[in-house]
């Protein structure tokens, strides 16, 4: 067994395009090991990965205590505080609890038309001109659509919401930003809480009925509810329910056209939807990390975890695990058994799960039936945005054919069962959703 080297050379270029050639790397030397610089354990099995995920000795909490957080970045940290992703029971529960009726499975299929409107509109408008930015003109402003609709965020609103989001996932996403960038990032959550609050307790525009807004507003009425608790986690909604589908369309689009025996044969089956989303996430994860602290001193394969100290948990190199995938970089939509941990296992299972597998769905089926030739464009390789835990690309440029003067440009993408993506969590149930966080001067993790 060799000494791995740092995680952190994962935020290097060139390590980005061969990150798990890279996990393997650290893997095979050691699946659980201490590193130095980042002062942290690196856990990359599948098995010590999701076993430590749902481990109620390593804790979820962020920032307990605020006053050891740098000054500029104490504002956003007070609010993260307060949501559901950086909570333990009994906490967790009662915040997921809030809102968990708006992402069922079933209450998702009432978005559907919704999504195949807008994904229609994005295509229609791209087809004739032979080239897109999968990232800028598709992967980013749908998510951020869908989840707006969900909230019910008038549509003249929308675009300071994104401008906010950005710093905020930036900052939430990377450990080494400079105090100007967190000092951003802290003021445009301040302001997208004072837009929720107003969105919330406004009397001039009442909610559209069966949105999450209504939800949430029907319990920011009950004088036992803390608004300031539904106000932080609307923001980590809205957040999480499109920076990281942003990254799986993304992701997900870049993978078939390297793969285009893959790409063909979802052409031809379309059965294989459901699989394919769910392989696409274990190939190529939006969210690589989860950050857990140590309660108390424990046992974490075979290794002694003292009290205080922090645990990062691979989940994309536990999702190329050869133990549980074998041939795991290897695209198989046809691969048997093994539960991925894209997003999470555990009481923190990613909430927007059904949302997100059904918009990557129709994006991707979309994409191979209505851009004949589609192909990546250019000839400089894809960039990665730099960040331990976000995995997403900064653009993808392709290209295609045109339609034809007498092509049906009006040929939608082709219709899916309804309940393809519905079940439980050994079901096709991984998803994108889950933003992740760093504590005080570590690196950031879920």
């Amino acid at each position: 067994m060799g000494t791995p080297t740092s995680l952190l050379r994962a935020f290097r270029p060139q390590v980005q395009e061969r990150l798990y050639d890279f996990y393997e790397e650290l893997r095979s030397a050691d699946d659980v090991f201490w590193d130095r610089t980042l002062r942290a354990w690196i856990v990359t099995g599948h098995a010590a990965v999701s076993k430590a995920a749902g481990d109620p000795g390593l804790s979820s909490v962020r920032y307990s205590d605020i006053e050891t957080v740098p000054e500029e970045l104490r504002p956003l940290a007070r609010v993260l505080s307060r949501q559901m992703l950086y909570s333990d029971a009994p906490d967790h529960a009662r915040l997921r609890a809030l809102i968990s009726k708006a992402f069922t499975p079933r209450a998702v299929q009432t978005l559907r038309a919704r999504i195949f409107e807008a994904v229609d509109r994005i295509i229609t408008h791209a087809a004739p001109t032979g080239r897109m930015d999968i990232v800028a003109d598709l992967a980013r402003p749908l998510p951020l659509t869908i989840i707006c609709d969900l909230l019910d965020v008038p549509a003249q609103d929308r675009p300071a919401l994104a401008s906010w989001s950005e710093p905020i996932a930036e900052a939430i996403g990377n450990s080494r930003l400079d105090a100007d960038r967190n000092r951003e990032a802290s003021q445009s959550m301040t302001d997208m809480l004072a837009y929720f609050r107003e969105l919330l307790t406004g009397r001039d525009n009442p909610p559209a009925l069966h949105t999450l807004r209504a939800l949430v507003t029907a319990q920011a009425e009950n004088a036992e509810q803390d608004l300031d608790e539904l106000l932080a986690n609307c923001a980590l909604l809205l957040i999480a329910g499109h920076e990281t589908t942003t990254h799986f369309i993304g992701n997900a689009t870049l993978a078939l056209l390297r793969h285009p025996d893959a790409a063909d044969q979802l052409r031809r089956r379309p059965d294989l939807m459901p699989a394919a989303v769910e392989e696409l996430l274990r190939y190529d994860a939006p969210v690589q990390l989860m950050l857990r602290t140590a309660r108390h001193d424990l046992d974490l394969a075979g290794r002694t975890v003292a009290e205080g100290q922090t645990v990062l948990l691979v989940g994309g190199a536990a999702n190329r695990d050869p133990a549980v995938f074998p041939d795991p970089h290897a695209l198989d939509f046809e691969r048997p058994g093994g539960r991925h941990m894209a997003f999470g296992h555990g009481p923190h299972f990613c909430l927007g799960a059904a949302l997100a597998r059904l918009e990557g769905a129709i994006v991707l089926d979309a994409l191979l039936t209505r851009l004949p030739g589609l192909r990546l464009d250019g000839t400089e390789p894809p960039q990665w945005q730099r960040s331990l835990n976000f995995r997403g690309l900064t653009r993808l440029d392709v290209a295609f054919t045109p339609p034809s003067d007498d092509h049906d440009h009006d040929s939608g993408p082709r219709a899916m069962p309804t309940d393809a993506f519905e079940g439980g969590p050994g079901r096709a149930t991984h998803a994108v959703g889950c933003p992740v966080s760093r504590g005080p001067g570590g690196v950031a993790g879920a």
